[in-house]
């Protein structure tokens, strides 16, 4: 077993970005995956976290020969021991990107053994990479203080800065006394409104185990489970979006795209690529309150979408009650394929960050679907489904990447498959 490194200073040189918003370096034979640094710099980096094995994590804690690219951090609570989100704040948002298109094209060579060169595009309203969040998502310490998990920490960082989302998104938050263990979701929505919910702390097992949180929760509340209570503080708690001239109503909990502009670019992608002829059948899997069955519903005759969260499925029955070309169905993907008897010439599918799995795959592959159009919001899962595609024999037609999340490592890919 090697030494344990935890807490030494090493003078690394950086290599490659991985994905997870790191560089990747290389001492004594080891892979040290260090946060705060830049492709191409010289840094001393302390160990963080040392569990054996031929790897490690560490922290860029002084820069002795930085890259051209560097700049001055954008979020103040990101730093080293600070909070985990805005992984690339110090770098220019062309280098963000870049990073995240090789991180992008090494998970589809990788996994997918698919080799493509990936551009990341910026999304409109991404303006200097500040203010393009509409929605977070905030915990709250043993204190009743809210704010941002530290990176690999339950740890809070209760200074309310991120520069994610506009500073008005805060107001009075910080001042408020919330309940220990609980979670804050604040919103700005498309009607220029403030919504802020308390989310009560997740009911802990007699296994001790805490009920899953986002969309894990809605999966659970769909297969019976309770829901955790929510606490309207400020506004209605039923946030209004808007996509093209259709406008959404839905719960503040909910799911949304974080960025301004994602909904409408995706949607406009998924309307070009479905390619659907007046009368044709398209599913649209994980399909939330409906963004791209309505999409869809402009061309085909018949559209089923598929989402677990029972919320979601009624808001989007209300806000697509003039599409009666448009079925929702409350249930897990999974199970709900069997039941959908309209063999489909399209498929949409966004799910989770977990990715859509072979199960899902080989269903939509079995169900004769021509097209497929793949969003997904992890860089490795994305790859590992887009495996079991080319394994089913579709072919990558399109491939389109998009920074939804600048500051952070994170990246939305969306797919073109065709038989």
């Amino acid at each position: 077993m090697s030494e344990n490194w935890s807490g030494r200073d090493l003078e690394l040189q950086l290599g490659n970005p991985g994905h997870g918003g790191f560089v990747v370096a290389r001492h004594e034979g080891r892979v040290v995956f260090v946060r705060h640094g830049l492709p191409g710099e010289r840094v001393v980096a302390r160990i963080t976290e040392d569990r054996g094995g031929s790897y490690c994590r560490a922290d860029a804690i002084e820069i002795l020969d930085g890259s051209p690219e560097r700049v001055a951090p954008v979020c103040p609570v990101s730093g080293p021991g600070g909070a985990g989100c805005c992984d690339f704040s110090h770098a220019s948002l062309h280098l963000q990107r870049d990073m995240k298109s090789q991180v992008v094209s090494e998970q589809l060579l990788r996994l997918a053994r698919l080799e493509r060169n990936v551009a990341v595009e910026e999304l409109p309203g991404t303006g200097d990479g500040t203010g393009w969040r509409t929605r977070v998502r905030l915990a709250v310490d043993p204190d009743g203080r809210p704010g941002y998990h530290r990176h690999r920490s339950s740890g809070i960082v209760t200074d309310l800065v991120c520069p994610q989302i506009e500073p008005a998104a805060y107001d009075g938050v910080g001042e408020h006394d919330w309940k220990p263990g609980s979670e804050v979701q604040i919103v700005l929505d498309g009607a220029g409104e403030r919504h802020v919910v308390e989310i009560a702390p997740p009911k802990v097992s007699r296994t001790g185990r805490t009920s899953p949180g986002r969309r894990g929760a809605m999966a659970r509340r769909a297969a019976g489970g309770a829901p955790r209570a929510e606490r309207v503080l400020v506004g209605s708690g039923r946030p209004v979006e808007r996509v093209r001239d259709r406008e959404w109503e839905l719960a503040a909990t909910g799911f949304w795209q974080a960025h301004r502009g994602a909904a409408e670019a995706y949607s406009a992608v998924v309307t070009e690529w479905a390619g659907l002829s007046a009368g044709d059948t398209a599913w649209d899997l994980y399909g939330g309150v409906g963004v791209f069955a309505a999409a869809l519903a402009g061309r085909a005759g018949h559209v089923d979408s598929v989402e677990s969260a029972r919320q979601a499925v009624a808001d989007g029955k209300a806000a697509l009650a003039d599409l009666p070309q448009v079925r929702f169905h409350a249930d897990r993907v999974e199970r709900a394929i069997a039941g959908l008897t309209s063999p489909p010439r399209v498929v949409v599918l966004d799910p989770p960050r977990a990715g859509a799995g072979r199960e899902v795959v080989e269903a939509v592959a079995a169900a004769g679907a021509e097209r497929v159009v793949h969003v997904g919001c992890d860089p490795a899962s994305f790859a590992r489904d887009i495996g079991l595609y080319l394994g089913q024999g579709y072919h990558v037609d399109e491939l389109r990447a998009f920074d939804a999340f600048p500051l952070t490592h994170h990246v939305e890919c969306i797919a073109l498959l065709t038989r």
